[in-house]
């Protein structure tokens, strides 16, 4: 019996150890080919939502599947014009106030350190003026440039777009991994689709009430950082902070500033995606930071905002093989050799 244990536990011990290097090694292919695998990614997630469209022409509309798929594949392009013109205008404003917005999150920081030397609470101001001055505007233009590159892959989208759908057979039933990752998928980009447009909705009156400048800017962040469980959400109600204390002497206004669009994420976060996300993606909320901090370092922002729907897929796909399902598990927040007796794990809340 003891013989057995140990062996089952040099086994796995292998298999970490194993999928570890494998980490490391597609850690660093997915680096080296990231102009090549992001567009890709984006275009497989693209056509789990808009395959739909191709069948219903097909199988109710009778139209001919090359119709079907252009007549999709035009919307899709439409929809990345549109997004590609709001993108480069605030990409545009981004960087036209970046200068602006740095020497605000400088004079911010002054008045922190003020305020912390006042109360005996010694901090080297200078270092942190200087540090700011050099990596604020670096951020700023580093984000602007990755914008961009979305923006200019949008063509070899749209081809793996093409590719993708006219591969498909409309009148095949899909069953297995296959129809599990693509309605898993499509749900989860529609539901948050929906979710980051209302609020970056919200947001936006919000700011734009209380007289923030560029409110409609912080309401597309606001939009993109929704997509980032548990982090973007925080990010995005912090950014227009120092513009608030540039516009206004009342430290009530800025709060505002703070506590309301923040309720907004907390009641959308954990009252309503709940109700609409269902099932969720039954991933822990853990695996959610790690994948986060994993794609967030390979493909930055991007890379943050595909780390969910990624291990998603991930998960579906190791929960179908024995070999794989304690591993599966895992990811859903079950160790192995206990046995599971709640809910499967949702999404964790926008908020949380």
């Amino acid at each position: 019996m003891k013989n057995t244990q140990l062996r089952s536990e040099q086994i796995w011990l292998a298999v970490g150890s194993l999928m570890i290097l494998a980490t490391v090694a597609m850690a660093s292919a997915l680096i080296y080919t990231r102009d090549i695998m992001i567009p890709f990614v984006l275009a497989i997630f693209i056509t789990a939502v808009v395959a739909p469209l191709v069948d219903f022409q097909v199988l109710h509309w009778r139209l001919p599947s090359w119709i079907a798929v252009m007549t999709t594949l035009l919307l899709v392009l439409i929809l990345l014009w549109l997004i590609g013109i709001v993108i480069i205008v605030a990409v545009e404003t981004i960087i036209d106030t970046a200068t602006e917005y740095s020497a605000q999150v400088i004079a911010l920081s002054e008045r922190l350190v003020a305020w912390l030397n006042a109360h005996h609470i010694a901090v080297n101001g200078a270092h942190i003026s200087a540090e700011l001055e050099a990596y604020v505007p670096a951020i700023i233009t580093q984000a602007a440039g990755t914008v961009s590159s979305i923006v200019s892959h949008g063509l070899l989208i749209a081809l793996f777009v093409l590719f993708l759908l006219v591969g498909r057979d409309p009148s095949r039933r899909r069953t297995g991994i296959v129809a599990d990752i693509e309605t898993t998928i499509r749900g989860y980009i529609t539901t948050m689709t929906v979710l980051s447009t209302i609020t970056s909705l919200l947001v936006s009156c919000v700011l734009w009430l209380f007289g923030i400048h560029m409110a409609w800017l912080f309401g597309l962040l606001v939009f993109v950082f929704t997509f980032i469980p548990n982090v973007g959400p925080i990010v995005a109600t912090f950014l227009p902070v120092p513009i608030a204390f540039t516009q206004f002497q009342s430290p009530w206004m800025i709060l505002a500033v703070v506590v309301v669009p923040g309720s907004i994420h907390m009641v959308i976060g954990n009252f309503v995606a709940p109700k609409m996300m269902g099932r969720g993606l039954e991933l822990h909320p853990v695996t959610v930071l790690l994948a986060l901090a994993f794609w967030g370092l390979i493909w930055g922002i991007v890379g943050m905002v595909l780390a969910v729907p990624i291990v998603a897929m991930l998960r579906i796909v190791l929960s179908k093989f024995n070999t794989t399902k304690p591993l599966a598990s895992l990811l859903s927040g079950h160790l192995p050799g206990t046995a599971v007796t709640a809910e499967a794990c949702r999404l964790p809340s926008q908020s949380e």
